[in-house]
């Protein structure tokens, strides 16, 4: 298939870092001007964003734990918060650009030997990046095993700081402060609930929502559609291919009709995803 596709993707608990071969990707999010770029960083968000292509693209979309991708760039993570950007404009200390990757991926005559090499280049890079702190990387992985349902005081307690020294360090480390990634990861789990056929009531329940209307008041405001509308959406037509997530067994994105995009060349293969951290 060599038709342009345009794609709702919705927040989810991780950066995410394209690599790509050829062909632009079009992103846009909040009435923002889009961004047109090969290669694209975006990290975390509340908000949703709609990508476009002109047919098929080519590249390695790689999935980073926010505390990661601050080990990997060595930027505090709340500057690029809610951003797409050119990774090779990040401030880094790594020894050869995202640019060079992209490119030595694209050289490779399979995924296999690509995989090998992103295993290979992100370990180095991890060992001489900036350390995360344990206490963040800790507090991360509680919120991420509780679904965000651990409070923010307890989470602080739990660590072994203030709630002010926990949301300075991950508002550094992780790009959201606490509350903000614990509505993220939050309504994460509710989104994979909903597509395994729970109902809206029993899914706001589970996840900590104050009543069904709350967790529809949420869903409204980080994906831009109700979970009624999400959900049927996501029911592809007959004949249509479904959507691929980007996530194994989460639904983090929809089709959305293809619009008019003035693009300047053909794309090529669609890409793989890895994920790291």
């Amino acid at each position: 298939m060599t038709r342009p596709r345009r794609r709702l993707e919705v927040p989810i608990g991780a950066a995410t870092l394209l690599l790509g071969f050829e062909g632009p990707v079009r992103i846009s999010r909040d009435g923002r001007a889009p961004d047109t770029l090969v290669s694209v960083y975006c990290g975390p968000t509340t908000m949703p964003a709609v990508g476009e292509h002109s047919g098929r693209i080519s590249g390695v979309e790689v999935l980073l734990a926010p505390w990661a991708a601050f080990t990997l760039f060595r930027t505090p993570q709340h500057e690029l918060a809610n951003r797409t950007v050119d990774p090779d404009e990040l401030p880094h200390g790594l020894d050869s650009s995202l640019g060079e990757l992209a490119c030595g991926l694209a050289a490779l005559p399979s995924w296999e030997r690509r995989f090998a090499l992103l295993d290979e280049v992100f370990g180095r890079w991890q060992q001489s990046g900036t350390p995360s702190s344990e206490r963040v990387v800790r507090a991360w992985s509680v919120l991420v095993a509780t679904g965000g349902a651990m409070p923010v005081p307890r989470l602080a307690e739990e660590v072994g700081w203030s709630v002010r020294q926990l949301e300075k360090r991950f508002r550094e480390q992780i790009g959201l402060g606490p509350k903000a990634a614990a509505r993220v990861l939050r309504l994460q789990r509710a989104r994979r609930l909903l597509a395994a056929g729970r109902g809206p009531a029993e899914t706001a329940a589970l996840c900590g929502f104050y009543d069904q209307a709350h967790l529809s008041g949420e869903f409204k405001a980080m994906t831009g559609c109700t979970p009624g509308e999400f959900s049927r959406a996501r029911r592809a037509p007959s004949g249509v291919a479904p959507v691929a997530d980007r996530m194994s067994g989460e639904a983090t994105s929809l089709v959305l009709p293809a619009a008019a995009v003035d693009w300047s060349g053909p794309g090529a293969d669609f890409s793989k995803t890895r994920r790291a951290g």
